[in-house]
């Protein structure tokens, strides 16, 4: 052989090795694949997926508003839940329903930053510098007066209107969220009539019915963060609706 072949075989070689070198795997976010650390995977997205945070972030809300409402271990006075309801149930729920308006998701974006309000709105009654509870305090007893449950009652029935409209919004979602609200319609039904009759027997129903809301949230947003292959597990959520 010349050495004018040897020399084309050599860079017809060079040639075939640089049009067939190995590259990295990219996710659809444009950064490198890493699976280095099993449990702390790259998995970067265009945009992460905000739901579970905003489902789980709703659930931890609801279940200590509920666990305080039936006074479980005799605890009536609720006022240590302020703070989660305050930074977990309302400024990481609005975060969540920021992040949906960026996705285009209508209902996200708008239950998200609804029920964050409404846990912010129900820890600044228990907020002494608020001055809520206070207005509906008797000066000379220092007991609330007949006002505060009825007050209580049109603050809820407002979001139960609300929650019946979500409902419905809901019902070409899946079983697990329409089960979340249609629970939550129960609750504050229950927690309305309570509020507005004294009927404490109903109150405590209220209440109890708000596990049940928790336990399908929580299902929920458990179901959202295992998926994508982050788990090994699929949590089913019954949808109701039909892929295309």
């Amino acid at each position: 052989m010349s050495s004018e072949s040897f020399d084309n075989a050599n860079s017809a070689e060079a040639g075939s090795m640089k049009n067939n070198h190995l590259s990295h795997t990219r996710t659809p976010g444009g950064h490198i694949a890493d699976t280095a650390q099993p449990a702390l995977p790259v998995v970067h997205r265009k945009l992460a997926n905000p739901a579970p945070l905003g489902l789980l972030s709703f659930a931890t809300g609801i279940f200590l508003i509920s666990m305080y409402g039936v006074e479980a271990r005799g605890i009536a006075t609720p006022n240590v839940l302020v703070g989660v309801l305050m930074f977990f149930g309302g400024v990481c729920q609005f975060l969540a329903g920021i992040m949906e308006f960026i996705s285009g998701n209508t209902f996200g974006a708008t239950v998200f930053p609804s029920y964050g309000a409404f846990n912010i709105s129900y820890a600044m009654i228990y907020i002494p510098g608020s001055g809520i509870m206070a207005s509906y305090t008797d000066p000379k007893t220092g007991k609330l007066n007949e006002m505060f449950p009825q007050a209580l009652a049109m603050y809820i029935w407002a979001w139960f209107i609300l929650t019946m409209i979500f409902t419905a919004a809901a019902v070409r979602s899946s079983w697990v969220l329409v089960m979340v609200l249609a629970s939550l319609d129960l609750e504050l039904l229950l927690l309305g009539c309570g509020y507005m009759t004294g009927i404490k027997g109903l109150l405590t129903a209220g209440n109890a019915v708000g596990f049940i809301v928790g336990f399908f949230s929580y299902w929920a947003g458990t179901a959202g963060l295992f998926a994508g292959g982050i788990t090994p597990w699929n949590i089913p959520v019954g949808p109701l609706y039909k892929a295309d």
